[in-house]
């Protein structure tokens, strides 16, 4: 058994934390204000996952000091957009003594970084490795069985992490394609807005098939564009995760995509849903890195000018469909 400490006591992090400590390890549960150890401690409930219980075992705490003494590994389960300042603020605890996994998911809008990078940059080259997939908070604070990748940089790192949080319910694969992961775990949020607001539209599943699908394809160029292997976007953190972010009503990208295709503003539809929509901060960084790495993202593209520049999901869904001509898959040739 393993000392884990999760940070961040949102929906994913509380969910993480209820997983690992019904299988045995001393789990502490760090939240960034202390009004939400306050509630957390007394209720033993978070508000985002109502009816999961959190055990009495699990400590809850803000003072980042004690959370991190003494721990064997450190899951980072905050926002994306908060991941620098709460690496930063992990400096003076972090002496190589413990393994740490970012959760989040995301692209740093400023630099384009993936958000290992951003903790390695700010811890000072400290490796971090990556855990995603098809992972529901709702789904794995109930113990529904679920399956995920963990990227690392050692294959070391990796079988221990693997090792350590592996459960009846939680079934962890390993990967060295900390890339591939890291992306299409980023940008499947931006899809799955795309999904949603076809759904608000009143379109039907062979529109939601289409746009998962060509959504994959353009995760897949710009992946393969940074150094990610084509194998990861077929795999548990690429379709995988496209498909249930698009299909479920538990993620809060496709709700506040339905919103917007039913005529809400964007930032009235993302204000209603009530937790970071991941993807609306993905967006922008989606479309400069296609632009960096030269990579045509037609959907990333309209989705920006839905979220950003006022174009109607109507007309977006209309430009999508009368753009010239392609060939599905170029590396595929015609014998004549």
């Amino acid at each position: 058994m393993a000392d884990i400490t999760v940070m961040g006591a949102g929906s994913w992090g509380t969910a993480m934390a209820v997983l690992f400590a019904d299988s045995g390890h001393k789990v502490t549960l760090w939240a960034y204000l202390d009004s939400e150890v306050e509630a957390l401690t007394r209720d033993r409930e978070n508000e985002k996952l109502p009816g999961a219980k959190i055990p009495d075992t699990i400590e809850i705490t803000s003072d980042m000091g004690k959370a991190l003494s003494r721990t064997d590994i450190c899951i980072m389960a905050v926002p994306s957009n908060a991941v620098r300042s709460a690496a930063s603020s992990m400096k003076p605890y972090v002496d190589g003594s413990f393994k740490i996994v970012n959760a989040a998911k995301g692209i740093d809008e400023k630099t384009l970084m993936r958000l290992s990078q951003v903790v390695e940059e700010e811890l000072s080259g400290t490796p971090v490795s990556v855990i995603s997939g098809p992972s529901h908070a709702e789904e794995v604070v109930n113990f529904i069985p679920t399956a995920i990748v963990i990227g690392s940089h050692t294959k070391e790192d990796a079988q221990y992490l693997q090792h350590n949080l592996m459960s009846r319910t939680f079934r962890v694969y390993i990967s060295p394609d900390m890339t591939g992961i890291e992306i299409g775990a980023a940008l499947k949020n931006v899809v799955a807005l795309a999904a949603g607001i076809a759904d608000g539209l009143g379109c039907g599943d062979n529109t939601k098939a289409a746009l998962i699908t060509r959504g994959m394809a353009e995760i897949s160029r710009l992946g393969m564009a940074m150094g990610g292997k084509a194998e990861t976007f077929s795999g548990l953190t690429g379709m995988g995760d496209l498909i249930v972010t698009c299909g479920s009503m538990h993620s809060r990208n496709r709700r506040a995509g339905i919103l917007i295709g039913q005529g809400h503003e964007p930032a009235e539809a993302v204000k209603s849903i009530g937790q970071v929509v991941e993807g609306v901060n993905c967006a922008k960084a989606a479309l400069r890195l296609s632009e960096k790495y030269s990579v045509e993202m037609p959907i990333v593209q309209k989705t920006n000018e839905i979220l950003f520049s006022g174009l109607s999901p109507r007309e977006a869904m209309d430009s999508l469909m009368l753009r010239d001509p392609k060939i599905e898959n170029p590396l595929i040739p015609f014998d004549r």
